[in-house]
Formats: structure tokens, C-alpha cells, sequence
């Protein structure tokens, strides 16, 4: 599939032709001794094709006209009269259903509403994934669920009165990437009380540019500085993934598709009632096992905190992999739905509810990519929360070092998070061309320390000497920063100093690999790691391209996950 619109928005269904709909091609128009076909023009087998001169129909072999009552193979004048009228009249009705169909596709696509895909500046956006050897490219789409309250349905979903129609938050962030072969797709999540850096946004329909947050700041807040293609930035600025679309839905399009589905099972090992006395909770009320939530409960459902696990942020993710997992696979059981009616009322459900990028702005373009989403066997669908920890504070998280890092390096490189299909990685190149070595200016930072072991002292003097000596006469020791980083690794702050990351990696016999793009970095930085400690040449840990433990994977297939309830909040 193209990562754009297959068709125009405006592309007219292709009326059926005659051979398509079943009829035959005995439209005749009579001509001497022929006949036109659909087909064309063949001779006809009855009768030598004189005709009278009184105009009535050419003679058969017998001598009799030719209505079929004297012997004769031909067919019926009257007969093909009768043919030719219904042919016709049923033309007219087929163009007629055609143009009703072609209007109701119009119809569905103005349902969707569209916004702008990627609203931040050009320098935090991540290069266009290329096509690997077989000319295939995988997708990536960011999932955002809105906490707008622009309505009074939403306000009445939402609660919380005094915030109607205030700026939306994306409390519910996933991105799903879509292998590049079609075997695989890797779904993680971003907690909504993850710190981070916000870039630059511009509002599309105002004009309003929203600053770069100046310190770290709650991920949801970015779907409020302009739109949905603000959260795209903000990934793209964290990961260095190329986000090919969005797809956003309010807490009312939650509703309304739970309910054209049918409903989405999902389990709790205990009863619950997602309630504090302080008015805090979803009001979430299940029984223990397993229920088919519709509607507000389905709502309910995606927003509880206070009752599953530990009561984080974390715990809800892991409530929201499940209905996603449940959600895939009753779509998949009722693909081929038989009644036209279901079949309208999803298609007008879906399409309302939704908000995408204007590469997913027709029915046509969603069609296909639901087409691309399909060909994955549920097997190999693998959801996981981005790997964190907690801020200093601990009523927050940040991404977690090194593995956080290595979830967006799988990614990227398009290798699956379930481990099944392990592949020799090519190293990066850029198209950002470096500078000369000398031109080229590097800090050095001294991140050798551990749990248990003390930095080295003036290691970041010693590397930063070593480079010198290798002509990058630029690079000189940060005595300022201290990070404590398991394996070496080199970070640039935008693309237009890739290439330099990458050739200083490369002189250092560092793996490409270990080049990230940061946002924490003003300029090409080498941080010495804890497995760089000594010596003068560094010597690169093997990775086997595993996922990092701390990123805990849900199956799509796994049928039997359940919530585990936090017992403050059981009834019975």
C-alpha cells in the first residue's frame, strides 16, 4: 500500500459492466446479415439476412419469419425487443444505484474530519523510512485518544465541568508500526504522565505558534498546542521514527464504536468499582471475569486507573492493550458481516468518529490500510509500554535510558518486538554529508559511573584526547555533565548533524547504532559508558536485537490476559 491516497478523494466508483452483472450479450441491433454484439459484430447462423420489402424480419431457411415457430435457430424480433428495453431501463437503473452509491461515499468521506499531520518545524522531524531490499516500507501510525470536552456529549462522558471546552489533552498515545513484509506489527504505548520536551508548533488553522516547552512536560499536553500534529511532533522529536498518519478519537467516538462492534470482551480477576470517596475513578463496575463492555462502560474501561495494578498511569496502558488486542480480534471474527444494515451503521460510525491526517482523508484510503493491517496474523501482533521510570518526584514518569532508546532503535530498523524475526541490521547512513573531521566539534562526557562502581576519573579527558589524536582537533571534555549510561553512545540535537554523529562513531569504531538522536544535546556529545572504562580502542557489546525486559510484551492472540484488580477497590 502507498503511505498516501490510493484514489482522489473525489474518485468516482467504476459502474459495473453487462458481463459483470450476469446478464448475456443479446443486445442485438440487426444489420443485413449480422448482428452487434456486446462484443462486437458476428454474422448471424440463421437465414441468408435478406429482408423483405415491407420491412418486416428476414426470412429463415424454412421461409417463415423468423419468431422461432417455423423451425428456425433464430431468436425472437419481439423477444429481442423485450431484451433490448429491459437492458436498457436496467443501464438506467445501474447508473442511477451508482450515482446513489458514488454520493453516499461522498457522504462518508465529509464525515471524516481532517487535520494537518506534522505541525512542528522541519529540523525536529525524523527522515521518510526507507524501502528495504524488496522495495517495501513499513507504517507507522500514532493512535490518539482525545480527552476534548467541545461537547456536551463529550462533557457529559468526560465529567469535570469546569474544563468544557478547554484545549484537548492525548491521553491515550500509541504507535503502531506495521512491518515493511506485512508479518509483524510492534504497538507501544506512551504513559500520559510522561515528562518530556514539547517542540516548536504552528496551529495550521490560526496561525498561532506554540513555543518549544522549556522544561520537561506532560506528553498529553501536546494535542493542545494545535492539533493532533503537534503529538506527532513531539514523537517524531523523542523517537526519530518518520509517523506516516494519525488517527484520533474523542471520548464520544469510543462510545458510539463500541457499540457499532457489538461490544469488546474484556476480564478482571476480581470484582470492581473504579471509586474513591473523593469522587476520583472511572465508575467502572465489573464482576470478575470476563464482560462484553459497549458504550460508556467501554469508555469506562479505557480510563480506569484507580483500580487496576498499582494505580498508575501504567496499569491503565495495560487495561487499553487489552481492549486494543480483544478489539483486533472481534473485528477480525465479524469481517465478512452479512447485513447491510451493520454494514451501514459501522461505516457511518467509523467515519464520524474519527479524526486523520489528510493521507487518511477517504473511505478509500482507510479501506486500505485496513487491508494492510489485516494481512498481519494476531499472533504476531505485540503491544508494550515505552520502558520508564520514575521522575525524581514520583507522581510522574520519564522515558527509561539505554531502553527506551532501544525500543525506537527496533523500530526504526524495522525489527519486531516479538523477537521472531531476527535480522542482521545494516549500518545507518545519512544523507546529511559530514564535515571534515577538524570542523567537526565534540563534547565529551564521562558517564562511567554505576550502582556499584564510581565514574573513572578524567575519563572524558582521555577519549577527548584520543580524538584529537585522530584529527577531530574539536572535541574537548564537558566537565559539566555527568550521566551514568551503560554502553557508549553518541547523541546530535537535529538532522543536519547526523552525519558528523555518524562519522565520529565510525572513527571510534562505535556502531551506528549507538548514534541517537536527543533533544537533551545542543551538539554532537560522545558519552563514555560504563563498558568503555579504559583504554584507548573501544570494543562494541554484541546486541542481539532483543527486546529490553523492561518493556513487558501483551500478545495479540493471548485470550486469556485478565486485569488484576486492586483489592481497595472490589465489591462484592
Amino acid at each position: 500500500m502507498a503511505q498516501s491516497s490510493v484514489r482522489g478523494e473525489g474518485a468516482r466508483p467504476r459502474v459495473p459492466q453487462a458481463g459483470e452483472l450476469g446478464w448475456d450479450d443479446s443486445m442485438y441491433e440487426e444489420d443485413g446479415r449480422s448482428v452487434r454484439t456486446a462484443d462486437g459484430v458476428r454474422t448471424r447462423p440463421d437465414g441468408d439476412g435478406t429482408r423483405p420489402a415491407d420491412g418486416t424480419a428476414p426470412l429463415g431457411p424454412q421461409g417463415g419469419d423468423d419468431d422461432g415457430r417455423h423451425g428456425t435457430k433464430g431468436r425472437p424480433r419481439r423477444r429481442r425487443r423485450i431484451l433490448r428495453w429491459s437492458a436498457m431501463v436496467l443501464s438506467v437503473l445501474i447508473l442511477a444505484t451508482a450515482g446513489a452509491g458514488y454520493l453516499y461515499y461522498q457522504h462518508l468521506n465529509s464525515n471524516l474530519k481532517k487535520d494537518d499531520l506534522n505541525i512542528g518545524d522541519a529540523k525536529d522531524r525524523a527522515a521518510k523510512t526507507k524501502p528495504n531490499a524488496a522495495g517495501q516500507t513499513p507504517l507507522n501510525i500514532l493512535l490518539i485518544g482525545s480527552d476534548a470536552r467541545n461537547s456536551t456529549e463529550n462533557q457529559k462522558l468526560g465529567g469535570a465541568k469546569d474544563t468544557f471546552d478547554t484545549p484537548p489533552r492525548a491521553d491515550v498515545q500509541m504507535l503502531l508500526h506495521l512491518s515493511a513484509d506485512r508479518t509483524n506489527m510492534s504497538v507501544v504505548s506512551m504513559p500520559r504522565d510522561t515528562l518530556l520536551q514539547i517542540p516548536n508548533c504552528t496551529d495550521p488553522k490560526t496561525g498561532k505558534t506554540y513555543a518549544a516547552s522549556t522544561s520537561l512536560t506532560m506528553t498529553n499536553d501536546s494535542l493542545g498546542r494545535g492539533g493532533p500534529g503537534c503529538t506527532v511532533a513531539t514523537w517524531e522529536k523523542l523517537t526519530d521514527i518518520h509517523i506516516d498518519h494519525f488517527i484520533m478519537v474523542d471520548f464520544a467516538g469510543v462510545v458510539s464504536m463500541a457499540d457499532a462492534i457489538g461490544g469488546v470482551p474484556v476480564c478482571v480477576d476480581a470484582n470492581i468499582y473504579s471509586h474513591t470517596s473523593t469522587g476520583h475513578g472511572s465508575g467502572l463496575k465489573l464482576e470478575k471475569g470476563t464482560t462484553s463492555v459497549k458504550g460508556k462502560q467501554a469508555l469506562q474501561w479505557l480510563r480506569t486507573r484507580y483500580g487496576f495494578e498499582d494505580g498508575s498511569d501504567i496499569g491503565r496502558t495495560k487495561a487499553q492493550h487489552q481492549y486494543m488486542n480483544s478489539m483486533v480480534r472481534q473485528l477480525r471474527e465479524n469481517a465478512t458481516l452479512s447485513n447491510p444494515g451493520k454494514l451501514r451503521g459501522l461505516a457511518e460510525t467509523a467515519t464520524s468518529a474519527l479524526t486523520v491526517d489528510q493521507g487518511l482523508g477517504s473511505v478509500t484510503d482507510l479501506y486500505d490500510l485496513s487491508k494492510e493491517l489485516k494481512k498481519v496474523p494476531t499472533k504476531r501482533i505485540t503491544m508494550t509500554t515505552m520502558p520508564w521510570v520514575y521522575s525524581s518526584d514520583g507522581n510522574r514518569v520519564l522515558p527509561k535510558p539505554t531502553d527506551a532508546d532501544k525500543v525506537w532503535r527496533l523500530l526504526r530498523e524495522d525489527i519486531a518486538l516479538d523477537g521472531k524475526d531476527k535480522k542482521k541490521t545494516a549500518e545507518r547512513t545519512s544523507s546529511d554529508p559530514a564535515a571534515a573531521d577538524d570542523k567537526i566539534a565534540v563534547q565529551v562526557q564521562n558517564g562511567t559511573r554505576t550502582s556499584t562502581l564510581a565514574p573513572v576519573p578524567g575519563r572524558a579527558s582521555a577519549v577527548g584526547e584520543l580524538l584529537v589524536g585522530k584529527g577531530f582537533t574539536q572535541a574537548k571534555a564537558d566537565p559539566s555533565a555527568a550521566p551514568a549510561e551503560a554502553t557508549t553512545l553518541i547523541r546530535y540535537p537535529s538532522a543536519d548533524l547526523e552525519g558528523d554523529a555518524l562519522r565520529v562513531a565510525k572513527a571510534l569504531g562505535i556502531s551506528t547504532h549507538a548514534v541517537e538522536k536527543s533533544a537533551d544535546v545542543s551538539g554532537v556529545t560522545l558519552v563514555v559508558g560504563a563498558d568503555w572504562r579504559d583504554g584507548t580502542t573501544y570494543e562494541a557489546p554484541a546486541d542481539d536485537d532483543s527486546t529490553p525486559a523492561s518493556a513487558k510484551l501483551d500478545k495479540g492472540s493471548d485470550t486469556s490476559a485478565c486485569m488484576h484488580v486492586d483489592p481497595n477497590y472490589t465489591w462484592s
